[in-house]
C-alpha cells in the first residue's frame, strides 16, 4: 500500500482518506501518523472506526499517543484510554503531564482506575509496572470442563489466554499450562494433571529488562509475576517484553553513540531537541579530549626532534580507539544477554588481552615493511611496537571498564565506545612517545 498522500489531507477529501484507511494495515497507519503534524494526525484519526482507532492507538509510542489525544474531544479521549490494556495505559500516563494524567485517571471506571493505580504504584523500571493485572488463571483442583468455562467467562478482559497460570487454593503460583493442552484433554481430567511445575516467574520488583529477556530467552508467551508470597498478581506478555527490549537497546545504542535517548520517534524531534540530547555528551568528550592535548604538550620536545612522528598519530590513536570500542561493545552485549557476569572479569580480561596482542602483532607485521620503505626501519619499529602495545592495552581497557561500571552500579553503555576511544587516545600517545624515546634514543 502506498504511503498517505498529503494532498488528500489538504483537500479534505474524506472519501479518499476512508478508502486509504480501509486498504491499509494497522501498523502502516500508525507509521504514517508519526510523520504527520498534530493537526493532520487528528484529521486522520477521527476518520478511523472506533475499534480500528483503538488498535492503531495501542501501536503508537506514548509521545505519539499524546499527540493524538491533544487533537480529540474529551469524550473520545476517555473512551480510548478506558479501552486500553492496563499496562499500556500506565505507560501512556507516565509520559503525560501530571495534571493531565490525574484528570484522565479520575474519569476512568472504578475497575480500570484501580488496575491502573496498582501498576503505577510499582517502581518505574520493575516487572510490576509493565505487567498486566488482567489475566485468566486456573486452579489445580479444577476439571478441564470447569477450566474451559472460566476461560470463556474471563477471556474478554484478559490480554492473553494461551498461557494459563495454575494456582493453589491460596492463589500461590504452582504451575502453568497452555490453552491447546486444555482443549485437547478430556473434560473430567484435573488441571493439576496437565500442568507443568517447571514454570518461570518473576517478582513485582524484578527489573523489567531482566523479565523481558527471560521471556525472549525461554520463548514464553506470558511470564507470571508474583508477590513476595508467591501469589500471582499479573503477567508480562511477549509483546510488552519485546517493547521493553527495544527501548533498552535504543537507549544503549544512543549512549554508545555519545548521545542521550530521544524518548520519542526521530521525525517527531526538532533540530533543537536533537542538538540538546547530543550536546551533553559532546561537552563531556571535549573535556576528556583535553587529556590528549596535555599529552601532546608534554611530548612537544620529542615531536620537535622527530617531526615525522606526527604523521602516525592519527593512525595509532584511531587504531587503539577502534580496538577498545570493539572490545567494549562485545562485553556490553555479553553483559546484557547474561553471557558474562562480574565474576568472569579475570577470564574476560585474559581473553581480551590475548586478542589485543594477536591483533597488534598482525597490524605490526602489516605496517613494518611499508613504513620501513617510505621512512626508515627505526621509525617502522616504533610504529610496530606501539601498535602491539596500544591494541593490547585498548582491548584490556575496553573489556574491563564495562564490568567495573556494572560493579559500581553504572550503566555499562556509559563507558562504551566514545569514552573508551577518548581514554585510549591519551594513553596511546603516552605509549607512542615513550616507545619513540627508547627506540630512537631521543
Amino acid at each position: 500500500m502506498p504511503p498517505l498522500d498529503l494532498d488528500l489531507l489538504r483537500a479534505d477529501d474524506s472519501q479518499a482518506l476512508h478508502d486509504w484507511i480501509e486498504a491499509t494495515g494497522t501498523r502502516e497507519i500508525a507509521d504514517e501518523l508519526t510523520r504527520l503534524s498534530p493537526a493532520e494526525t487528528a484529521v486522520v484519526f477521527r476518520l478511523l472506526p472506533r475499534d480500528r482507532a483503538l488498535e492503531v492507538f495501542e501501536v503508537l509510542d506514548p509521545h505519539d499517543q499524546q499527540q493524538v489525544l491533544d487533537g480529540l474531544r474529551d469524550d473520545r479521549v476517555i473512551s480510548l484510554v478506558e479501552a486500553m490494556e492496563a499496562d499500556d495505559r500506565a505507560r501512556l500516563l507516565d509520559e503525560l503531564p501530571a495534571g493531565v494524567a490525574a484528570r484522565l485517571i479520575s474519569q476512568l471506571s472504578p475497575d480500570e482506575r484501580d488496575a491502573t493505580a496498582l501498576l503505577l504504584g510499582y517502581p518505574e523500571d520493575s516487572a510490576g509496572r509493565m505487567m498486566n493485572p488482567e489475566y485468566v488463571s486456573l486452579r489445580a483442583s479444577m476439571t478441564v470442563a470447569e477450566a474451559m468455562a472460566r476461560i470463556r467467562r474471563e477471556s474478554v478482559d484478559a490480554e492473553t489466554i494461551y498461557a494459563l497460570p495454575v494456582l493453589d487454593d491460596a492463589r500461590r503460583l504452582i504451575g502453568i499450562t497452555g490453552l491447546r493442552k486444555v482443549i485437547i484433554t478430556p473434560d473430567d481430567t484435573r488441571i493439576g494433571d496437565v500442568m507443568t511445575t517447571d514454570v518461570h516467574s518473576v517478582t513485582t520488583d524484578t527489573d523489567r529488562e531482566v523479565a523481558a529477556r527471560l521471556v525472549r530467552e525461554e520463548g514464553l508467551i506470558a511470564l507470571p509475576v508474583v508477590d513476595s508470597e508467591q501469589r500471582l498478581v499479573g503477567v508480562v506478555t511477549v509483546d510488552d517484553a519485546m517493547r521493553v527490549l527495544e527501548d533498552e537497546e535504543t537507549e544503549d545504542f544512543a549512549i554508545q553513540g555519545a548521545s542521550v535517548p530521544l524518548g520519542r520517534p526521530y521525525l517527531s524531534s526538532s533540530a533543537m531537541g536533537l542538538a540538546r540530547v547530543r550536546a551533553v555528551w559532546l561537552l563531556v568528550l571535549i573535556l576528556t579530549a583535553f587529556l590528549t592535548v596535555n599529552v601532546l604538550q608534554i611530548f612537544e620536545s620529542t615531536l620537535a626532534e622527530v617531526v615525522t612522528l606526527a604523521v602516525f598519530i592519527p593512525l595509532l590513536i584511531g587504531t587503539g580507539g577502534n580496538a577498545g570500542a570493539q572490545a567494549s561493545t562485545a562485553v556490553i552485549r555479553a553483559l546484557a544477554v547474561g553471557e558474562v557476569r562480574l565474576a568472569d572479569l579475570p577470564r574476560v580480561l585474559w581473553r581480551e588481552t590475548r586478542t589485543g596482542l594477536f591483533l597488534g602483532l598482525l597490524l605490526a607485521l602489516a605496517a613494518f615493511v611499508p613504513v620501513s620503505l617510505i621512512y626508515e626501519p627505526d621509525l617502522a619499529l616504533v610504529v610496530s611496537i606501539t601498535l602491539v602495545a596500544i591494541c593490547t592495552w585498548a582491548t584490556a581497557a575496553g573489556s574491563t571498564l564495562p564490568l567495573l561500571a556494572r560493579r559500581a552500579g553504572v550503566d555499562p553503555a556509559v563507558v562504551s565506545a566514545p569514552l573508551i576511544t577518548t581514554l585510549v587516545d591519551a594513553t596511546g600517545l603516552i605509549i607512542y612517545f615513550t616507545v619513540a624515546r627508547i627506540v630512537l634514543g631521543i
